[in-house]
């Protein structure tokens, strides 16, 4: 009988190892020690666990770079010999259980340092002298959610099947039950039993849900709720109320609208419709990243709802500068250019190199852009020279009323359609999106933009290259996507650094370039 040998993966594979895994291999005892998830365990009874922080940190990393599953995270452990290299172990090395993943992101979740996979990249970026503080271009992109949009009667039938397995086992789970009028015993997931041609029996099916959940909630009314039977009362309530309306007969319909928080999925309350365009629509998530265009890496990752604006992350993204003397400059597209935006952003000390979109032309007709305004004056000039008083009210808002000169102005037709004359409106903030017009005419400035933000969209597309954890989630809730997300971006990073020929030299990081 030949004898088994384990030999080094590391010497297996030879040259043949290259990028994140050879960076892993060589560093990965100094990037992740023995205590790297001591912290994770401080209040646990059985302490930490038996695999290596290194192997267990190697995994999570690895299967971000390449959007896996846990269990193929596992398979991977066991039969690839660049993650036996990168993890530190020998060739016949088992891997452990999947579950123990599913553990460690909760623990990393619940930590003080629950980003600290994108953290850790960063301090060695900068020990090696390629994060600098220049500029950061902020952009986002879609992270589709791992769950089926449901329908109006699917919702609200699962919303309160799911209050009622809270429920069970409780005196009020009685109380529940005994208050439905529907012959369901809402045990059986999916749709009702209906005859769906019949708009009659579609109109009394939802009317009697709609019944069947105030019911139900009217029987917890004034209890003290705690945990999954609170989260499960609060999302019945909020179901029941977002797409139905009550009609003068008393009868609950579907309402002829689309709620602007509407939970699109009651297996995961926190995904939204959003959309990137007028035509390019998605539900799920946002991410939202903060990239250095100098280093190509990525400063910080925030996931959102889909239907949240860009502009209402960006002082997440900036968090971690908002106590730098020298603040980078921000760059970004117009959702970044509002004037609150500007404002804020101004007022805390960032330079703002963000495309302000042009006013609208209506049918080729002059836009706002082709007026004079002079706020200082207080008056507003037309191109056919008339210039009229702006009338500000309380707020700051202004409005300038052309209608006596419309009438017998030679340009008319190409100004306005209005039988009332041309007026134009005064932002609060008309100051500020002045000052940004007037700054992105500069042709430096353009220059700078052109030739830096695009660098976004280029580590966008890195982000997203795999499907699993870029740009469809793994999980769900915004909580478990966004761990996904950080640890991702922190793969990214450390493929970047590994492509920059990143080591630990002579006790300090250095890079091959630059």
């Amino acid at each position: 009988m030949v004898e088994q040998r384990f030999e080094s993966p590391r010497e297996l594979l030879g040259d043949r190892l290259r990028g994140v895994y050879r960076l892993l291999c060589g560093e990965g005892h100094r990037l992740f020690p023995d205590d790297y998830f001591a912290d994770c365990y401080r209040e646990s009874r059985r302490g930490r666990p038996t695999v290596p922080a290194r192997v267990l940190a190697t995994v999570m990393v690895l299967q971000a770079h390449e959007g896996l599953s846990d269990q193929e995270a596992c398979d991977h452990l066991e039969c690839d010999l660049r993650w036996q290299a990168a993890a530190g172990v020998h060739a016949g090395y088992v891997a452990f259980h999947p579950t123990v993943l599913v553990g460690q992101r909760n623990r990393l979740r619940a930590s003080e340092r629950p980003k600290r996979f994108l953290e850790d990249t960063k301090v060695v970026a900068r020990e090696a002298g390629v994060l600098g503080n220049r500029v950061r271009v902020l952009d986002s992109t879609p992270i589709y959610d791992a769950v089926s949009t449901q329908d109006t009667v699917t919702q609200l039938r699962s919303a309160i099947r799911k209050l009622l397995r809270a429920l069970e086992g409780d005196v009020l789970g009685v109380r529940a039950r005994a208050a439905l009028s529907r012959d369901d015993d809402y045990a059986g997931p999916g749709k009702p039993s209906c005859d769906w041609d019949d708009p009659a029996a579609r109109e009394a099916l939802v009317d009697a849900l709609v019944r069947d959940a105030l019911a139900v909630l009217d029987t917890l009314d004034g209890e003290e709720l705690a945990g999954p039977v609170r989260e499960a009362a609060e999302l019945l309530a909020l179901v029941a109320g977002q797409d139905v309306e009550q009609g003068d007969d008393g009868v609950f319909r579907i309402a002829r609208k689309v709620a602007r928080e509407r939970v699109i999925s009651t297996v995961d309350p926190d995904a939204r419709h959003g959309h990137k365009s007028r035509n390019r629509r998605f539900d799920g998530y946002k991410a939202h990243l903060s990239v250095d265009p100098d280093s190509e890496l990525i400063d910080d990752v925030v996931v959102t709802p889909a239907n949240t604006h860009d502009a209402d992350a960006v002082d997440d993204l900036l968090a971690d500068h908002a106590d730098d003397e020298d603040k980078p400059t921000v760059m970004g597209d117009c959702a970044y250019a509002g004037a609150d935006t500007l404002d804020d952003l101004e007022q805390a000390g960032f330079d703002v190199n963000a495309k302000v979109p042009p006013a609208a032309r209506r049918g080729g007709r002059f836009g706002k852009d082709d007026f004079e305004v002079d706020l200082e004056a207080g008056i507003v000039a037309c191109p056919a020279g008339h210039a009229v008083t702006i009338r500000f009210g309380a707020d700051g808002s202004g409005r300038a009323d052309f209608a006596e000169r419309c009438a017998t102005c030679p340009l008319r037709e190409r100004c306005t359609t209005s039988t009332a004359g041309r007026s134009v409106t005064i932002h609060p903030k008309e100051a500020i999106l002045q000052r940004a017009k007037a700054a992105q005419s500069d042709p430096e400035r353009q220059h700078a933009y052109r030739s830096t933000r695009p660098k976004v969209e280029r580590k966008i597309a890195h982000f997203v290259r795999v499907a699993w954890g870029g740009r469809k989630a793994r999980t769900r809730g915004r909580q478990r996507v966004a761990t996904d997300a950080e640890t991702r971006a922190a793969a990214v990073n450390w493929a970047r650094l590994s492509t920059l020929g990143a080591s630990f030299t002579d006790g300090h990081w250095t890079v091959a370039t630059g």
